[in-house]
């Protein structure tokens, strides 16, 4: 009997003009290759990826999903179908990365227009050879749009989306609505307030960003130092667009002129400027040597569960401040103030009282775990959707009564077997005596011979989280199972 074949297509186009290589183009000449070499590709292993460079895996979501998905014991397909290699990567090592990954597990990846005889030689050496051209063209392509956006900022156009206060109309930025927010934001700093308290009262009144989403203090950040609003045209030369370096608009002259009419005086840039470049020495200087407080990443705000961060610190006495970390960006309105030594005596003292009320509570089981436990449920619809797929083979003629009941007696069978396993893995398990452990990670945190980070270790092997609750003065510790 001929096993039959499953395959797994992936589609992916750069941009929407490219109608060359559109996704239905694609996904046809897939199908029809498929056809034509014994395999079925069922609608649940299309991967697509629309609009999306093929440089990096990182940033194609459906690429990951189907590495993911080849992970799966047993294989899910036994190929990759794709249009061109160029669809599976155009960078070269990372192709090759991806492509033995799927090796390991079987897996083929197939081009329907290119050649690749996988028992010859020299195939390794033609896919090679294939994933360098493409990744020369992006390269080249690449380099060719960084030169268009230098032709364009030194016509004063916008090189990117129009920021927070601008639109873009006729390749020209014009003011919305939210410049006279703008304009208050820059009054406002100059004026003595904080990032925090600047967002905290624009989302307090309800304003919000084009993309529905609240300010943060790196929003506010980003917009006082952005020189769009002085009237200038935000460019790098290599192309980067981010904020690098406190003195990166130091010679602001030397950016070009925008068409666009500024929002913001030079005069109120100055006095932002000002402020900003003592504000980020200071804070440079503030952080210099800061220590590990040992409650590190465990405290949590007891009003949006946010964890508590350190701020500045008392050098000589090794007392970090810690707030709430959502309370600084201006998304939580409860503040959650506590010194490190006030919040480390105090866990001292609830885990002594839990150890000695021999009452634990444990954090619920996370997410993960619990998809952990869903996997059994995919397996088991993966051998169903196969036993599906034989029987429309059947139906179709490609398989006989005999190969039908062959794979249908062998589907069965592995059903049960993961329906078995999926019972015994879902069996209760007592719950561990963690008492002895909770002691003697309290003789490490007590111990004035260990440093905090080691304590934080020790801390985080037994505990989830700390939820400190300021108005009731509470620490509500969780383990961890």
């Amino acid at each position: 009997m001929s096993e039959l074949k499953i395959g797994a297509a992936y589609i992916r186009v750069s941009t929407a003009e490219q109608t060359e290589l559109s996704p239905d183009s694609q996904i046809k000449l897939i199908r029809e290759y498929a056809r034509k070499n014994g395999y079925i590709v069922p609608d649940e292993f299309l991967f697509r990826d629309d609009g999306i460079s093929g440089k990096s895996a990182d940033k194609r979501p459906a690429f990951k999903l189907m590495i993911a998905t080849s992970k799966q014991v047993p294989r899910p397909f036994d190929s990759i179908i794709v249009w061109k290699f160029s669809r599976f990567a155009r960078n070269q090592e990372e192709s090759l990365v991806y492509k033995n990954l799927l090796k390991r597990n079987g897996i083929a990846v197939i081009s329907v227009t290119e050649p690749s005889n996988s028992d010859s030689p020299f195939s390794s050496l033609i896919e090679s050879i294939l994933a360098w051209s493409d990744e020369y063209f992006l390269t080249n392509l690449s380099t060719e749009v960084k030169r268009g956006l230098k032709e364009k900022s030194s016509r004063g156009e916008p090189t990117g989306r129009a920021p927070f206060g601008y639109k873009v109309i006729d390749k020209v930025l014009v003011a919305t609505d939210d410049a006279p927010t703008v304009q208050h934001i820059f009054k406002q700093y100059v004026a003595g307030k904080s990032y925090r308290q600047i967002a905290a009262e624009l989302n307090n009144a309800g304003i919000r960003q084009p993309s529905g989403k609240m300010f943060k203090n790196a929003t506010i950040g980003y917009i006082l130092k952005n020189p769009v609003y002085v009237g200038k045209i935000r460019w790098c030369e290599d192309g980067e667009q981010e904020y690098s370096a406190v003195d990166y608009f130091a010679d602001l002259d030397s950016l070009p002129d925008g068409k666009h009419i500024p929002i913001i005086s030079r005069d109120l840039w100055d006095a932002a400027q000002k402020r900003l470049t003592a504000k980020d020495v200071s804070v440079k200087f503030k952080r210099e040597g800061k220590p590990v407080h040992m409650l590190k990443g465990l405290l949590r705000c007891s009003n949006c569960g946010g964890t508590l961060i350190a701020g500045s610190y008392k050098k000589y006495s090794n007392c970090v401040r810690l707030q709430c970390g959502n309370y600084n960006c201006g998304k939580c309105k409860v503040s959650h103030f506590i010194s490190s030594e006030r919040a480390k005596e105090a866990t001292i003292n609830a885990l002594e009282e839990v150890v000695k009320s021999n009452t634990f509570v444990f954090a619920p089981k996370q997410p993960q775990e619990q998809t952990l436990k869903r996997d059994w449920d995919k397996l088991i619809a993966q051998e169903e959707q196969r036993l599906k797929r034989a029987k429309a083979a059947y139906l179709d003629g490609a398989y006989s009564l005999e190969d039908f009941k062959e794979v249908k007696t062998q589907t069965e069978t592995n059903i049960a077997n993961l329906r078995a396993a999926q019972e015994a893995e879902h069996q209760e398990t007592p719950q561990k005596d963690i008492a002895p452990q909770v002691v003697e990670v309290l003789k490490i945190i007590k111990s004035p011979d260990i440093d905090d980070e080691a304590k934080n270790m020790a801390l985080r092997s037994i505990i989830d989280k700390i939820v400190f609750d300021k108005h009731k003065d509470t620490f509500d510790i969780y383990f961890a199972e």
